[in-house]
């Protein structure tokens, strides 16, 4: 039969909401079925009372290249951190390069919920002088002591990285763990880097998707070959759990290795991003960190970084930098940007511009009729008559029309 044919046959099994507690009794190697295939991937078994499961360890060394970058990369992003004096939420500064956990999960569902159960436990980290990658997997539902002991009883993390995993992995480690509580040890406190949050501040416009695989592709020159996709990774374990042939399981772990492998490059990728110092960065991808410095608020940095896009030509870091600008009181430099913005700029940065030429006219150089034209411009090309944009600017205008009746 197929591999093809064999998933088709565990579609129902997508939807599981009871694991069926295993009656199997396993305490030694001569009873492990393929167990020299597993040996042959580097798997060992993990045994506790009647449970096991098993561990994968790969050892990369630092000239390893994955996409883009080599592993000796991230020791060179991490260390930018020492020197950074404000606030971010990926900063490592205080840490050592063994406190970042890059981690990622493999489930029976691509959702949350009571029916999904997480199969396979996947970290990496700096240890030495290379990373060690390790997968703890589920063999069979019902052996969740085993595979949680054995990833917890020699786990020692500050910090985790993941991708999505405050919103998915993590959850659910929190949720199975709590089954087997009892049993295992506690969950230690850490802090967390989510690198989905910081790939949609940056590429969401760009890509079709901020899923990893797409990130991988467009962003950091990763192409995977013979990968076995995501969502097909429930039909496979449940086809594992059946027949316990290792040969599609493998292939999923050999995936889940990229993702985790992935994570390591993206954190490079994005410290040389948010430090400036990728020499193919974009000017836009200037103006979306300065964006994201005053969104966290460290106002130095971001003017900084949105005076270097605008010196590249990025109209939206012009229009950003004009409000700094503004506020130095250097007005006729903010006016000189913002009259750029309305020449060159998108509908929606030009609207703002007209409005704070017009306040610049109005409050500081006390050109009413200028102000007048400005506000006029803003509604000209604001579509909407009934919005909180067209209602300030239609007050604007009114006001304006007042004071230039009284003067006049």
């Amino acid at each position: 039969m197929s591999l093809k044919n064999k998933l088709n046959r565990f579609k129902t099994h997508m939807g599981i909401e009871e694991k069926k507690e295993t009656e199997t009794k396993i305490s030694n190697h001569s009873a492990l079925p393929f167990l020299d295939e597993w040996e042959k991937a580097g798997a060992s078994p993990y045994f506790h009372e009647n449970q096991f499961c098993y561990i994968k360890e790969t050892r990369y060394p630092l000239d390893h290249q994955h996409g883009k970058y080599k592993l000796k990369d991230f020791l060179t992003a991490f260390f930018m951190w020492e020197d950074f004096s404000g606030n971010h939420p990926l900063s490592a500064k205080g840490l050592s390069p063994s406190d970042l956990f890059f981690f990622d999960t493999e489930t029976t569902g691509l959702y949350g919920g009571a029916g999904n159960s997480i199969f396979l436990l996947g970290y990496a980290r700096f240890q030495g002088n290379e990373f060690v990658l390790r997968q703890h997997f589920l063999p069979e539902p019902g052996f969740e002591v085993a595979l949680y002991k054995s990833f917890l009883e020699n786990v020692d993390y500050t910090t985790l990285v993941t991708y999505n995993g405050k919103a998915f992995d993590w959850p659910q480690v929190k949720t199975q763990h709590t089954l087997v509580r009892d049993h295992v040890p506690k969950l230690p406190s850490f802090g967390h880097f989510d690198l989905y949050h910081a790939s949609r501040r940056l590429w969401k416009n760009h890509l079709e998707s901020v899923k990893l695989v797409k990130v991988e592709e467009e962003i950091l020159d990763i192409k995977r070959t013979d990968d076995i996709p995501g969502y097909l990774a429930p039909m496979i374990y449940f086809d594992y759990v059946e027949r316990k042939n290792p040969e599609g399981i493998l292939k999923v772990l050999e995936h889940n290795e990229i993702d985790i492998l992935s994570m390591i490059t993206l954190y490079t990728h994005l410290t040389f991003q948010i430090f400036g110092v990728d020499p193919s960065q974009t000017a836009e991808e200037k103006t979306l960190i300065a964006k994201w410095y005053q969104y966290i608020g460290e106002s130095e940095l971001a003017t900084s970084t949105y005076d270097i896009a605008a010196l590249e030509g990025d109209i939206s870091a012009k229009h950003q930098l004009a409000f700094y600008l503004k506020k130095e009181k250097k007005y006729d430099d903010a006016k000189s940007l913002w009259i750029e913005v309305i020449e060159n700029g998108e509908e929606h940065n030009k609207k703002e511009a007209y409005i704070e030429l017009a306040k610049l006219m109005e409050h500081q150089y006390k050109d009413y009729l200028q102000a007048i034209e400005y506000t006029e411009a803003a509604l000209a090309i604001h579509s909407s008559l009934d919005d909180l944009f067209y209602k300030n600017a239609n007050k604007r205008l009114q006001r304006l029309l007042g004071k230039k009746f009284r003067n006049s």
